[in-house]
């Protein structure tokens, strides 16, 4: 009896679609992301952490003019609360300093005052308002033809995923002293159709690519048009906003352009990281 059920269980297992693992890397905070091939199929499929939503900031960013409001509202009911307490608990109109309520009352007064002042200073001062821009450039998608499909498939999965969730637009990977991967939007050619090619020995001896090598951490550029270093990056669209570095191990980095001035928050940085981590394991393989 138990040989037949030993039999059937074989049976059934060598009718199921086999699965190869083709990488998985465990990160320091005990997450796994893996990628997985279905031989049969040739399907694969990603199992990965997603970067978190902060929901307080986004209400705050969607109701920017009642926060600012907020201390007006207060200040103002404070106030009104003061004179309806003096008025139904019968204390005299006028302050009276040897009286304790009369002097809480003056203390609440000024808080209300404070409040309502404070207010008025954040209606009167607006930082520059941030708008999504569109790219100025084309559409184009350069893979190093050399590169096996599974590596191909990682790295457009990289890049679904970041313009899926984040503010990105362009990415560019540079691995090995060589432009492997350029996608999303980039900047035109002169003839306003092709986009401008990565050239990769000219970038590798900018300062920012190789500062970013030597501290072996990400970079984060949260206002490009600040920084003298755009010039280094010509590929991009011309207004690109903000451009996060990240290193892949020694050999490589991972340029990624948003179209918002500091539209990657700290959850996308980590999560950037991550993904840094997990394509230089996969590269590291095979080049």
């Amino acid at each position: 009896m138990n040989i037949g059920k030993m039999e059937a269980g074989n049976l059934l297992r060598l009718n199921q679609p086999p699965q190869r693992l083709v990488h998985s890397r465990r990160f320091s905070h005990s997450r796994t992301v893996t990628l997985t091939v279905n031989a049969s199929q040739g399907q694969i499929g990603y199992r990965g952490m997603k970067p978190r939503r902060e929901w307080i900031a986004d209400w705050v960013s969607n109701n920017d003019d009642l926060v600012r409001s907020m201390p007006i509202y207060v200040g103002g009911l404070s106030l009104l609360a003061v004179l309806f307490n003096r008025t139904v608990s019968g204390i005299a109109p006028v302050a009276d300093a040897s009286s304790s309520q009369s002097r809480a009352d003056l203390l609440t007064l000024g808080l209300a005052v404070t409040n309502i002042l404070n207010g008025l200073v954040w209606l009167s001062i607006r930082p520059k308002s941030i708008s999504v821009v569109n790219p100025n450039g084309v559409e184009c998608q350069n893979i190093a033809s050399h590169l096996p499909d599974f590596v191909i498939s990682e790295m457009l999965w990289a890049w679904n995923s970041l313009s899926d969730v984040t503010c990105c637009r362009s990415l560019v990977i540079v691995y090995d002293g060589k432009c492997i991967l350029q996608t999303g939007f980039a900047a035109a050619s002169s003839n306003g159709s092709d986009a401008v090619a990565v050239d990769s020995n000219k970038l590798i001896e900018g300062s920012l690519y190789q500062g970013v090598l030597k501290s072996a951490s990400q970079s984060y550029l949260a206002n490009l048009s600040l920084y003298p270093g755009k010039l280094e990056l010509p590929f991009l669209p011309s207004n690109t906003q903000a451009v996060i570095l990240q290193p892949l191990g020694d050999k490589g980095i991972a340029i990624i352009g948003g179209d918002t001035i500091r539209g990657f928050t700290s959850s996308d940085q980590a999560w950037i990281a991550l993904i840094g981590e997990k394509l230089d394991a996969t590269l590291t393989k095979v080049i």
